[in-house]
This record gives structure tokens, sequence and C-alpha cells, in this order.
């Protein structure tokens, strides 16, 4: 069954409903083009992968989509508004987790998410979420003073303290050793099963074949094509996902 097509378990009859949708996007730097004519969508519900090589534009796309950053062309809709005009309206009902974030050393991890949760009418409870991310013991420690992979789920924290309806996760087991990698794919199944829609760049196959619903396979900017995982190894006739997304992706 093609999800592309389709909608995900548990959205019901929400297909005119996406989540997210984007039409023609279009993004440059100078002469360096970013974006090249993205559409996509993303259904209620679902756990979405964006994957591709370095360079392939995914980070800006998430970018473009939390309202981060304005588009040179096309259109992003996100819970129905556009995220660079819809204000406090649409901020609040998104999690952003971005590869390049970090805080003021001196920031102390409870200190961090109480701030974050002073910003939200009806937060979650940010002690809940201190100790679902092994975070309880470093409450008082510094944001300085946290080692990568505290520092990485500490960042995934303050993305959900606002009890988002959409979760935008880059590299989310970046820094993370493979027992708080399995718990981090949990609590992110966990999201996904409270209805939380959820969209993940990654790098990791393995992490995408645990975790996505569908995946979008990114290229210099481009979207060339979105499935269910197993999907793309069938129509590539690679014998890992890895290599298929190589294949797609222009690197092999």
């Amino acid at each position: 069954m093609d999800r592309s097509m389709s909608v995900p378990p548990g959205a019901g009859d929400a297909r005119l409903m996406a989540v997210i949708e984007v039409t023609d996007l279009g993004m440059r730097y100078g002469s360096t083009v970013a974006l090249d004519g993205v559409s996509l969508r993303v259904e209620p519900g679902e756990i979405f992968g964006v994957v591709g090589s370095n360079g392939a534009g995914k980070t800006t796309l998430v970018e473009c989509v939390a309202g981060l950053r304005t588009p040179d062309a096309g259109v992003v809709r996100v819970l129905g508004l556009d995220p660079c005009r819809g204000g406090r309206a649409v901020k609040e009902r998104i999690g952003v987790q971005l590869q390049e974030s970090r805080l003021p050393d001196a920031l102390r991890v409870g200190e961090a998410l109480q701030l974050y949760a002073s910003f939200y009418d009806q937060p979650a409870d940010w002690r809940v979420l201190l100790d679902q991310w092994g975070l309880t013991a470093k409450r008082g420690t510094g944001f300085g003073n946290l080692s990568g992979g505290q520092k990485q789920r500490l960042l995934i924290a303050l993305a959900l303290v606002g009890n988002p309806e959409l979760a935008l996760l880059d590299e989310v087991s970046t820094g993370l050793d493979l027992q708080a990698r399995r718990s981090t794919w949990d609590l992110v199944r966990s999201m996904r099963d409270r209805g939380v829609t959820v969209v993940l760049v990654t790098h990791h196959m393995d992490e995408v074949e645990r975790l996505c619903d569908r995946v979008a396979v990114m290229r210099a900017g481009r979207v060339v094509g979105v499935a269910e995982p197993h999907e793309f190894v069938a129509r590539t006739g690679a014998s890992t996902l890895d290599e298929a997304v190589l294949t797609l992706g222009g690197d092999r």
C-alpha cells in the first residue's frame, strides 16, 4: 500500500486537513539553491521522516515549516496557518528542536524548562519531561557543563514543553549512546501515540525504519520521492534502506 496516497493509521478522515502542506517551495542563499520547488504534505498522527545527504535542503525545509525562515517562493501551511504570519496562534502549537540549537552555558537545566514552560498557556509538566528525558539528576547543572547527549535531550525536552500538536525534530539522536537512542525512539513513538504529529530529520536509516510511517528523500533541494521506507528498497532494487537512499539521493 502506498502511504503517500493514503491516510496514516489514526488519521481517520483527516486527509483534507494536512498538518503540513508545502507547495512549490523555493529558497536561495545567494547563488546557492537550498530548496527548488519542494512540495509535500504531512498527515495528522504520522511520524514523517526527511532524509538526504548534507546540503540536500532538509534543515532549510524544517526552518521554513517552523516559520524561522521566509521562503523566496511557494506556500507553506502548518495546521492551516502561515507559520511566518500566524504568530502565537501557530507558534504555540509547534515544538522545534534544531540541530544547531544551544543555550547560555550558565542556564541550569531546571531553569531552562521552567522558563520555556512559562511561555505557554497550557504547558506540559516540565518535571515530568525532566524525568522522561533522563535529566532529573542534572536539574541544577548549567548547560555548558552537560555532555553532548545531555544537551541534546534537554533541547528535545524544551521542544515538547509547550504540549505541541506538531514536533519538528532535526537529528534527534545526535550525540546519544545506543541505550539513549532506543529510549528516545520509545519517547518519539509515545508522542505519536498521544496524537502528536512528528517530522523527523535524520541520517540514521535504522531510525527511519523503526519510527517512520513515511519518508521523503531529498536531493539538491528537491524531493525525489515520498513513500513508506520499505517501498524505497523495492523501487530501487536495493538490499537495504541505506542503499536505496544513497541511490535516490545521488550519492552512488
